[in-house]
């Protein structure tokens, strides 16, 4: 059965029959709504069963929420969309709506008011330093919100998937983290997130929550971008080689969650529930992804030189946030129960650093 809907984008009055609805709230402020004809979402092609679902995707300025709108809305042509935003205009100056993510009444009014079947939370407090100071934001954020997310998924009998962290781990193991392992973070960021995942499963909501670490990708700040900046600018760069992880892309992230919630979403016994760690395998350090990055680049012809990259500890880089010094988490269950294969962090890098390059082409 198809629902018609009227929505408002900047000026436009738009009125259309048998859409889907993908509603995208950006991080840490407002609504982006992208309607999409069903069968648009090669993503999506697998669910049956209920033909008009509503899918609600937070975070979409930032790293993943932006790839989440690629994945989930595929190749499609034409778009209908209404956008939202606590200023009220998009990344490149476009006026859409205002909400504020921070105004829970608000968030549950909106919610009410477009009822989504399922919600992707990639809206999250992601300035790891600035959380010692202010901490307040960072819990309202990427603690409570999910639980308000999940009381009113409950409720409602929707669904969340949410995004988390290896800042939820002390980062001390000498084997990758698996899903069950003690949590115990180090600093107020981890902290925040660990609460939020705390508050998901506490609503009582069907959920999924995602581990994932070392984002990044060919947009936004992160550690590639900046040291492909830093590359240009200097001769030599000192990075730290005693923190070890997985390099993992947005858009990895973002395709997997997308195929997940195509087989989740006829997964009516909740057999499937839970926490699923998501990061590339294999492991390096930041000073061996930065050599990575830089080799990469070169061949790509994203820069004329290659600088000197001398590894240092992580007492010579002092910080406000602790970091976890061990952060590879086991991705075993992942591909036992969904079926999918990740490529590894170095193939992952590949692919963005032709992103990059075909960008700049």
């Amino acid at each position: 059965m198809f629902r018609p809907t009227s929505c408002r984008c900047t000026s436009r009055d738009f009125s259309v029959a048998g859409l889907l609805l993908l509603l995208v709230i950006p991080a840490q402020a407002g609504i982006h709504l992208l309607f999409c004809p069903e069968g648009w979402i090669p993503a999506l092609a697998g669910m049956t069963g209920k033909m008009s679902m509503r899918v609600l995707i937070t975070g979409a300025n930032g790293q993943v929420g932006h790839e989440l709108l690629r994945a989930f809305a595929g190749s499609a042509a034409e778009r209908q969309i209404v956008v939202a935003t606590r200023g009220g205009t998009l990344e490149d100056g476009t006026r859409c709506e205002a909400i504020d993510l921070a105004d829970f009444d608000g968030l549950t009014r909106a919610l009410d008011r477009i009822a989504p079947d399922i919600i992707v939370n990639a809206a999250a407090y992601t300035a790891v330093d600035r959380a010692e100071d202010e901490p307040a934001i960072a819990q309202r954020i990427n603690g409570d919100a999910p639980g308000v997310l999940g009381a009113w998924a409950k409720q409602r009998g929707a669904r969340v998937v949410h995004y988390s962290t290896d800042y939820v781990f002390d980062g001390t193991a000498t084997r990758p983290y698996r899903e069950t392992d003690a949590t115990h973070p180090v600093s107020a960021y981890g902290r925040s997130k660990l609460f939020g995942e705390l508050a998901l499963r506490d609503s009582g909501a069907r959920h999924l929550i995602l581990r994932t670490a070392w984002v990044y990708a060919a947009r936004g700040q992160n550690f590639l971008r900046t040291m492909l900046r830093l590359g240009a600018e200097r001769d030599a760069l000192r990075v730290v080689d005693d923190q070890v992880g997985a390099p993992t892309p947005a858009g990895l992230i973002a395709d997997v969650t997308a195929r997940i919630v195509a087989q989740w979403r006829n997964d009516d016994a909740g057999t499937r529930d839970g926490i699923y760690n998501l990061v590339a395998p294999g492991q390096t350090s930041w000073c061996g992804f930065a050599h990575a990055i830089f080799e990469r680049a070169q061949h790509a012809g994203l820069i004329e030189h290659v600088p000197g990259v001398h590894a240092i500890n992580t007492a010579d880089y002092p910080t406000k946030a602790k970091r976890p010094a061990f952060s590879v988490l086991d991705t075993t269950r992942l591909r036992e129960t969904f079926g999918i294969t990740l490529p590894d962090w170095q193939t992952g890098l590949d692919g963005v650093m032709r992103e990059l390059a075909g960008s700049r082409s």
